[in-house]
């Protein structure tokens, strides 16, 4: 017969859920050192790490890197909108309802294999590589974004970084627009991801926590890709909404 009692983890975490349920531990609130609770709880810090990261995967806790683990706020869904209305513009890289966000470029980086294919150009090619971090009103990141521009295409030009000169943080269509270059349409792959260390880090989730990844890439009147970047959107913030016009056949 199966052994039914709870992994330890799984003890912690339940006793943690009640402290925040009845207030013990209310909103704000910084839980002990993992020291602390291992001692209480009569587990190693293992189980502790384990038992927070699963509080954090359900939204109940968050973890502020050097600053230790918090009762979290709770945060309503936000609503991401992918698909663009007939006629309109390509989605840009920010979603509605995004209050900032913080960019990072980095001029003539080499594209790797995989950013040279999405982007037909040769790989090691010159590139603007570009960090986003998006913040919610609070300031705190609810997405990150690494946005790939050929060189070849904006070097020399006002528009080459786009976090800086007259166009920074304008979109990309925007951006393309000053050089004479209609985006024409925007290519979207998403797909199911665990996030790894440095990621969760980023996003003040736990560590493994499920994320959609989104490859998207614009593609000007000529289908030439102008831009590629990687989306990542922590699953328990987002509901991602495709909404798909259909042609109807002719009668």
């Amino acid at each position: 017969m199966a052994d039914s009692t709870p992994a330890g983890y799984q003890r912690v975490a339940e006793a943690f859920r009640e402290r925040i349920t009845d207030g013990t531990w209310p909103t704000g609130h910084r839980l002990p050192s993992r020291a602390q609770l291992g001692a209480e709880f009569g587990e190693g810090e293992n189980v502790i790490r384990k038992a927070q990261e699963t509080l954090i995967a359900e939204g109940l806790l968050e973890g502020r890197p050097g600053a230790g683990t918090y009762v979290r706020e709770p945060r309503p869904r936000l609503l991401m909108r992918r698909s663009p209305a007939p006629g309109t513009p390509p989605v840009p890289l920010a979603p509605a309802g995004i209050a900032t966000w913080d960019a990072h470029s980095t001029a003539k980086t080499p594209a790797p294999e995989n950013i040279a294919a999405r982007l037909d150009i040769r790989e090691g090619a010159l590139c603007v590589r570009t960090e986003y971090e998006f913040l919610d009103t609070a300031r705190r990141p609810v997405m990150t974004a690494v946005s790939w521009e050929p060189m070849a295409i904006t070097g020399g030009t006002v528009v080459v970084l786009p976090d800086g000169g007259p166009f920074a943080g304008a979109s990309v269509v925007d951006r393309m627009a000053h050089l004479d270059i209609t985006v024409a349409r925007a290519s979207e792959r998403p797909r199911p991801v665990q996030v790894d260390r440095e990621q969760a880090s980023k996003l003040g989730v736990a560590v493994g926590s499920l994320a959609t990844w989104i490859e998207r890439t614009f593609y000007d009147r000529e289908d030439r890709p102008v831009e590629t970047a990687d989306l990542l959107i922590p699953a328990d913030r987002w509901d991602i909404d495709y909404d798909i016009t259909l042609t109807a056949p002719p009668a």
